[in-house]
């Protein structure tokens, strides 16, 4: 019996043996053996997907998204200084390009208008580049140049009826500016520079008027800085630092040289994009170089509300004081100007929107006590044809009321056709 078991034990052995040896050994694999099915580098397998679900790759987006449009529209006027009919072509394009951090938008604009006498000229040539960059999560710059050129038909609403060729006035501005945000803190800084030339005018009262002097240099630097007291509010105080260099001195025999200043003070709000309001408050001055022009000094009020609900209502308001150089064929050293403008459109549909508007405002020449008031009213309908063409009808209503020139009403209807990209 103990031979049997002596036996089978030896047979146990000699079989576990060689397993037990082999397991005592490393293991080798032989690389050489997969190497025709080794991946190629950046390409990974897929699932297989079956045709009917496969979707095609989107495709690549272009550097430069370019949108245009052209209108043309027919206006008739009725006024206190007779009728008129003018028809207008108004090409324009937008070329954008979106980056990673930094945006391009390439602005391009022009208004061709044939009046009364059959003569078709410019009207209004607009050239705009703005560009804005993220530095980082809490800084913003931004920039722009601009340049225009401008000349409006006589009997234009708002033209003194004593002009028979407007001005043309060539414009070229150079803007820059970063905001911060440290905390709680909203720091803003901003800089222009803008240059104004002025052709002549001719007027039926006193001829030929040459503009040359009020052809200007000006320089502006504002500071804004903001204390978010709550997730709505913000209350802010800015200042700002300006220089307006004229190319001579005018018929007066004074060259209106001056640097001006302005500090304000206010609050704004922000309910979750649906209202809007800012409010403020301040004062501006005005020093002149030449010791024979007054100095001016007056309070400054800026407020705006904007309001939408949703996309399809949008309303919005603002009153503003704005001290400026006079301008072509004016007396006087600045003009200090209150406007109020109010504006609603609302979508009925997906064809149709409804515009109105108002504005009213009152302006006084310092040094030479011309005053101006005026108010408007305007309402359009625009009607969309399809994705491409839209159809819009308008009319305006303006009042002025000059102490040189007397009051002037005017009456505008206009109808036009846009085809867009």
């Amino acid at each position: 019996m103990i031979r049997q078991n002596l036996t089978l034990l030896s047979v146990l052995l000699a079989s576990v043996a060689p397993t037990s040896l082999a397991l005592a050994q490393p293991l080798i694999i032989d690389e050489t053996a997969y190497d025709d099915e080794r991946l190629t580098p950046g390409i990974y397998p897929a699932a297989p997907v079956p045709e009917d679900f496969a979707v095609p790759s989107e495709p690549g987006h272009l550097p430069v998204e370019l949108d245009w449009s052209i209108g043309l529209k027919g206006s008739y006027t009725s006024s206190s200084d007779g009728n008129g009919f003018v028809t207008t072509l108004n090409p324009g394009f937008t070329a954008t390009h979106q980056g990673v951090r930094t945006d391009l938008v390439l602005d391009g604009s022009a208004t061709l208008a044939r009046g009364n006498d059959g003569n078709l000229g410019a009207t209004d040539l607009a050239l705009e580049l703005k560009a804005s960059t993220m530095l980082d999560a809490n800084t913003t710059l931004s920039g722009n140049a601009r340049l225009g050129l401008s000349q409006d038909l006589p009997a234009t609403p708002g033209l003194s009826p004593l002009i028979t060729t407007p001005p043309q006035v060539l414009t070229g501005a150079l803007g820059g500016g970063m905001d911060r945000r440290f905390g709680q803190f909203n720091l803003g800084l901003k800089g222009a520079l803008e240059r104004t030339i002025y052709g002549p005018t001719t007027r039926t009262d006193t001829g030929v008027t040459d503009n040359s002097d009020q052809n200007v240099w000006q320089g502006d630097a504002t500071l804004r800085l903001g204390l978010q007291a709550t997730p709505i509010f913000e209350v802010f105080g800015e200042a700002s630092l300006g220089r307006d260099w004229f190319d001579h001195a005018g018929a007066g025999g004074s060259k209106p040289d001056a640097t001006s200043r302005a500090l304000r003070a206010g609050i704004s709000g922000n309910w979750n994009g649906i209202f809007s309001a800012s409010a403020s408050m301040g004062v501006g001055q005005n020093d002149f170089d030449a010791a024979g022009l007054s100095d001016i000094t007056t309070r400054l009020y800026d407020a705006s509300i904007t309001y939408s609900p949703d996309s399809t209502l949008n309303l919005t308001a603002s009153l503003s004081t704005t001290v400026t150089p006079t301008g072509s064929d004016s007396s006087g050293t600045a003009r200090v100007a209150h406007t109020a403008l109010a504006n609603v459109d609302y979508t009925v549909n997906s064809w149709l929107r409804l515009r109105a508007s108002a504005d009213w405002g009152r302006s006084l020449l310092e040094g030479s006590g011309e005053t101006e008031r005026s108010h408007g009213l305007g309402a359009g309908a625009d009607y969309k044809v399809n994705a491409r063409t839209a159809v819009s009808a308008d009319y305006g209503y303006a009042h002025r009321d000059n102490s040189a020139t007397g009051p002037f009403d005017s009456h505008t209807v206009s109808l036009g056709v846009t085809l867009k990209r």
